[in-house]
């Protein structure tokens, strides 16, 4: 994943009524709270300070160059003072960058033996934020808002967990998906309309012929194919089928010249993220599952059968969790285990990222059913345990909705020996009868984003930045309110 420097401008609202003084204090007391975000350490992005705002002109000027600056991803605005909400106006109706609000005064407490009028005009969040919070109001803007002292721990995860999903948003703006072949035959839920997903998230869906793509990997050379095989030795155990002259060893070397092949298209068609179908293999030997659990491993986005918009939610969430513990993956519901509370054992034919992992994973190399091909390699392993987070985003027509369900990844009850795929094992909250039966309510994919670094609060963030319904299955969810819920949607978002 390549590095970008993203920014969070920080501009706070005061006025001329309080002389240079008091703005120089506001000045000064704003730096030192830029400074504080980013001393955290906490937060995924630079925060900037762009300075106090006195007025209509200057707040147009630094909202245009907000929404120029490639750099700058979101802005955060607090009002030190009282700032008269009228000249956010013209600002706002120009500003695209999301928005968070920071309710905060810059002394924790009253200074009960000293405060004077002069402390109280110059320390005004209490009413100057709520005048802004109005205005913001009167325009449905899309913002967060966070309240806290700004040196609060929680105030810092709360606005990290916002920067990380503009740094996504940013992301998807940006972003080309890269289809090798199309969609699995018949399939309604992985299809849509990708002219309405680039309009609502902005990233584009191409389409390279597997022929260019097979083109590519016939051209890797066998000294590249020797490095990367080599690579794998170091940080994968190895059935032994599957070392040096195992009876699978060839198998092993035509998922690296995949890999290899795979790698080089993507980057010639600057791809961040891609999809591939069974259905569409022409000129491959073998699925590329090793080259998309290790691309993904990397940051890249996938979608298995065509899903391009799933191996587009990947990517930005593998952007918004970079840096944090824990993984994320492309995953897919298989079995149900109808036992106490429920779970379902996620898994597909072959790519899982192995980010998820919760040990060495094991290259093994076994036949696949279907798709006609060779029989493919593959990374073996068993998710980690601990908390997590199922999202997908469907295509409703006309709309977009997604759904998230808090879930709970636990050890299989026994060991796996005749399933040599990489699998995560979880118990979706509130259980699985309640969890599947809202899922299905809300027309929920059977392909999953699965994160075990990102939270709901990350997700809620994002939904709320890409304007888009969100629809929460946790341990609070019960079936007659979630379907009164969904119907609320339907009349809200369809207007």
């Amino acid at each position: 994943m390549k590095k970008t420097q993203y920014e969070i401008w920080f501009l706070t609202g005061s006025q001329t009524l309080y002389g240079d003084e008091a703005l120089r204090q506001v000045d000064a007391d704003s730096r030192v709270v830029a400074d504080g975000f980013n001393a955290s350490g906490k937060l995924p992005c630079t925060v900037v300070y762009r300075g106090t705002v006195k007025s209509s002109e200057e707040i147009v000027k630094r909202f245009r160059e907000a929404n120029a600056a490639d750099q700058c991803v979101g802005v955060m605005l607090w009002m030190h003072t009282f700032s008269p909400a009228k000249m956010w106006i013209k600002g706002l109706h120009l500003l695209r960058k999301p928005i968070l609000h920071l309710h905060t005064q810059f002394m924790k407490e009253i200074p009960w033996s000293e405060i004077d009028m002069d402390f109280m005009n110059l320390n005004q969040s209490a009413h100057g934020d709520r005048e802004f919070g109005h205005i913001m109001a009167r325009f449905k803007k899309p913002r967060k808002v966070v309240v806290g002292h700004w040196e609060d721990p929680e105030v810092h995860e709360r606005v990290a967990a916002w920067a990380r999903m503009c740094n996504a948003w940013c992301e998807l703006n940006n972003l080309r998906v890269i289809r090798f072949g199309d969609q699995m035959n018949n399939v309604a839920v992985t299809d849509g309309d990708r002219v309405s997903a680039e309009m609502t998230f902005g990233f584009h869906v191409d389409y390279c012929p597997v022929g260019e793509l097979a083109a590519a990997v016939a051209k890797v050379s066998e000294s590249d194919v020797d490095a990367l095989v080599n690579e794998y030795e170091t940080l994968y155990e190895f059935a032994d089928d599957c070392k040096a002259n195992g009876a699978n060893r060839g198998q092993v070397r035509e998922a690296a010249r995949i890999e290899l092949g795979l790698r080089e298209t993507l980057e010639k068609w600057n791809g961040k993220a891609f999809t591939t179908n069974f259905d569409d293999l022409y000129g491959l030997n073998q699925l590329p599952g090793l080259a998309s659990q290790r691309l993904m491993n990397e940051g890249y986005g996938f979608g298995a059968e065509g899903d391009w918009k799933t191996a587009a939610l990947v990517r930005a969430m593998k952007v918004a969790a970079e840096g944090l513990p824990g993984g994320t993956s492309f995953l897919e519901d298989y079995v149900y285990h109808l036992k106490g509370k429920g779970a379902i054992l996620q898994a597909h034919m072959l790519e899982v990222c192995p980010s998820i992992a919760k040990s060495k994973p094991r290259m093994e190399v076994h036949p696949l059913g279907i798709g006609g091909k060779a029989d493919p390699a593959r990374l073996v392993f068993t998710a980690q345990e601990g908390p997590g987070v199922a999202a997908t985003f469907v295509d409703l027509g006309g709309r977009f909705r997604m759904i998230v369900n808090e879930v709970d990844c636990v050890p299989p009850e026994a060991d796996l020996p005749k399933l040599p795929v990489a699998r995560a094992f979880w118990t979706p909250r509130p259980d699985l009868k309640t969890s599947a039966a809202a899922w299905i309510l809300a027309g929920g994919t059977h392909h999953t984003c699965f994160s075990s670094a990102l939270t709901r609060e990350h997700m809620e963030d994002f939904a709320e930045i890409a304007q888009i319904e969100l629809d929460i299955i946790d341990s609070d969810t019960n079936i007659s309110d979630f379907r009164r819920e969904l119907r609320w949607n339907e009349a809200f978002y369809s207007k």
